[in-house]
């Protein structure tokens, strides 16, 4: 007996000597995480993104570290890095400068910097173009699309962050349809995350090959095809190129207004976009962009005719100007769009407009945007009073008291509306507009495109659709915003310490 309880406690004994050295081993690991998470995460990283990270893997290793080892890079690597770069060289050779563009940057100062700084870090060229109009009414965006494509005769390519076959899309997919039938080439590229998660996915893709329309999703994830990434790295961009003759981008995709959730139906949400409609020269560089998406995908080469230089003196009316296509995403470690929002608000002289779903801005942006203010240019800020994602809100929600207090107008566009337009002018004279908002992951996780134009007439059409916002949206006041409850100023600065993660 007396030697059993003596085993026993040497058994007890060694079990605690075991467990003991396992924490002392834990610990130790973790320590070890903890200190190299110090010097490794920081490297070629915001101070922002690089605190944000911190802070997770420090309270939260288990967690922590390994999503920052499957979402720490922002950047695309390997095989897609490399077959970007080799179509970047051959696409933009096909697009060419046009002179007579630089006569609508001569008497705006700074102008030709930007255009510069833009195509040394994105590569397509200023060229000219005219504005067809802006298209703010979501069911009438998609009908100037669709007659577009009724027109076609030779090619048709349709890019989308989302899409989706339903009964707001029908008449445009049915066209696309009727255009294959006709003989002409029809293309089309969507997200394969972006639009996998919508009702009827695998009856949209059938449909879509019945039609025999030429299909790929961008930036697949399918693990079992050897296609993985950073899961959540996505393309954003959204542009229509009909005969290389008329281009649509914006804001908007190609989806029922209401995203086709219950949950929006049911409060009546639906989103907001804007469009513009393109002709000329300028919708060169459009097909430039798809035809670099398209190779990224497929690995084949589209050739697409350049409107030659020698045309440019049938320029006759006000509605044409200087355009420049900005790109940016996880392809161009430079941010491009983030780069060339900046050096427009230094640029900003009398007023600057900025329109944005999802206002979530670096230190270099929000500098940009209050030094502006403190100058005496007159800054609005048109943002939705509830955006639809949680965190974005009240992330968004913690630079107002910042941007009030430098004397920034905010404009709350009203509930259950999502004002999901993009885009900035300045000046009366300089205009932008896409697909990019501005938080982090427009400037590094997406791939976006941004127009960037020049001319009076493109900003007078955006200044009447700001206007339209102005009249139904409600001005925030600094002392309206320091009543709000304590609760929930502590929600809005917690969820700001992720921002650089979202």
């Amino acid at each position: 007996m007396a030697r059993t309880t003596y085993e026993t406690r040497a058994n007890r004994s060694e079990r605690r000597k075991k467990k003991t050295w396992f924490a002392i081993a834990i610990l130790v690991l973790e320590y070890v995480v903890k200190i190299t998470a110090l010097g490794v995460i920081p490297e070629n990283r915001k101070p922002g993104s690089a605190f944000a990270w911190l802070l997770l893997v420090m309270f939260l290793p288990v967690v922590g570290l390994p999503l920052f080892l499957l979402l720490g890079s922002p950047y695309v690597r390997g095989r897609r890095n490399k077959i970007q770069s080799e179509i970047n060289s051959v696409v933009m050779n096909q697009t060419t400068m046009h002179p007579s563009s630089e006569s609508y940057l001569k008497d705006i100062p700074g102008a030709d910097a930007i255009v510069d700084l833009n195509q040394r870090m994105a590569a397509l060229p200023l060229t000219i173009g005219r504005n067809e109009g802006l298209h703010s009414d979501y069911a009438e965006s998609l009908a100037a699309m669709t007659a577009a494509v009724e027109r076609a005769t030779d090619a048709v390519h349709v890019e989308s962050y989302i899409m989706s076959w339903d009964s707001s899309t029908d008449a445009f997919f049915t066209a696309l349809a009727d255009a294959v039938r006709r003989g002409v080439a029809v293309r089309l590229l969507f997200d394969h995350i972006g639009s996998i998660r919508y009702p009827g996915y695998r009856r949209f893709t059938r449909r879509l090959t019945e039609a025999g329309i030429i299909w790929h999703p961008m930036m697949p994830i399918d693990p079992l095809r050897g296609r993985w990434r950073r899961p959540d790295l996505r393309n954003h961009r959204k542009l229509l190129v009909v005969d290389g003759n008329i281009g649509f981008m914006g804001s908007q995709n190609i989806i029922e207004s209401g995203y086709l959730t219950a949950a929006n139906a049911r409060i009546g949400r639906h989103w907001k976009d804007l469009n513009i409609e393109l002709s000329g020269p300028v919708v060169d560089a459009l097909s430039a962009v798809f035809a670099i998406d398209w190779y990224a995908e497929t690995g084949e080469v589209l050739d697409f005719e350049s409107h030659p230089a020698e045309d440019d003196d049938q320029v006759t009316d006000e509605r044409h100007g200087a355009f420049q296509v900005v790109l940016s995403g996880p392809g161009f470690t430079t941010e491009p769009n983030l780069r060339m929002f900046v050096s427009l608000m230094y640029a900003a002289k009398e007023k600057l407009t900025i329109t944005s779903p999802y206002f979530v801005p670096d230190e270099s942006l929000l500098s940009a945007i209050t030094t502006a203010a403190f100058r005496g240019v007159e800054v609005e800020l048109f943002v939705s009073e509830k955006a639809d994602q949680f965190m974005v809100q009240h992330a968004q929600r913690s630079y107002y008291r910042t941007l009030l207090e430098a004397g920034v107008k905010i404009y709350l566009y009203p509930a259950p509306t999502v004002l999901h337009a993009k885009h900035i002018t300045v000046d009366g004279d300089i205009s932008v507009i896409g697909s990019s908002n501005m938080d982090m992951r427009s400037f590094a996780l997406d791939y976006e495109i941004m127009l960037l134009g020049f001319g009076a007439a493109l900003a007078q059409d955006l200044e009447r659709i700001q206007d339209g916002y102005r009249e139904k949206s409600h001005l925030l006041t600094l002392k309206e915003w320091k009543a709000e409850p304590w609760y929930r100023r502590y929600l809005d600065n917690a969820l700001r310490l992720t921002s650089d993660l979202q």
